[in-house]
């Protein structure tokens, strides 16, 4: 009976310790290298000359480390996908990106967001996402390389 009436506690204290772990203070490095996957705006499908058939809308943080693994997924699938395929990234942990994650209705991060060329939400996921799962979802919405 002991251990049911000290569950909440440790359940709370082991919610902190997951939550800590993607935590931290902002800090970007300076590079003077602007990435073409990093975005302020949000995305407006119309206002885009070459309209594609998904934007892939990555909320996370440039210091949380399943983020950080995302990264490298997102730079792989701007690569192979330039033309059906927009990339858009929001660090949730700045003070301008946390409006996007409340706009989003973000619960966790990462959380990947598909967009369809009407720029409707037709998929959503929450926390790192392989490449070759992301890939099927996709070609669901025939994206080609």
């Amino acid at each position: 009976m002991k251990f049911w009436s000290s569950f909440p506690g440790i359940a709370l204290c082991v919610l902190a310790i997951a939550v800590s772990a993607c935590g931290g203070e902002q800090k970007t490095p300076a590079t003077g290298k602007q990435s073409t996957v990093a975005s302020k705006e949000t995305p407006k499908p119309d206002a885009l000359k070459d309209k594609p058939k998904v934007t892939f809308v990555e909320l996370g943080s440039v210091n949380c480390i399943p983020c950080k693994a995302m990264k490298k997924i997102m730079d792989s699938l701007e690569v192979k996908y330039p033309k059906d395929l927009r990339i858009v990234f929001y660090d949730v942990w700045t003070e301008q990106g946390r409006t996007y994650a409340q706009s989003y209705g973000v619960r966790g991060i990462p959380t990947q967001v598909f967009l369809d060329e009407n720029g409707k939400e037709f998929f959503r996921h929450e926390g790192y996402f392989p490449e070759e799962e992301l890939e099927q979802v996709l070609k669901g919405k025939q994206v080609k390389e």
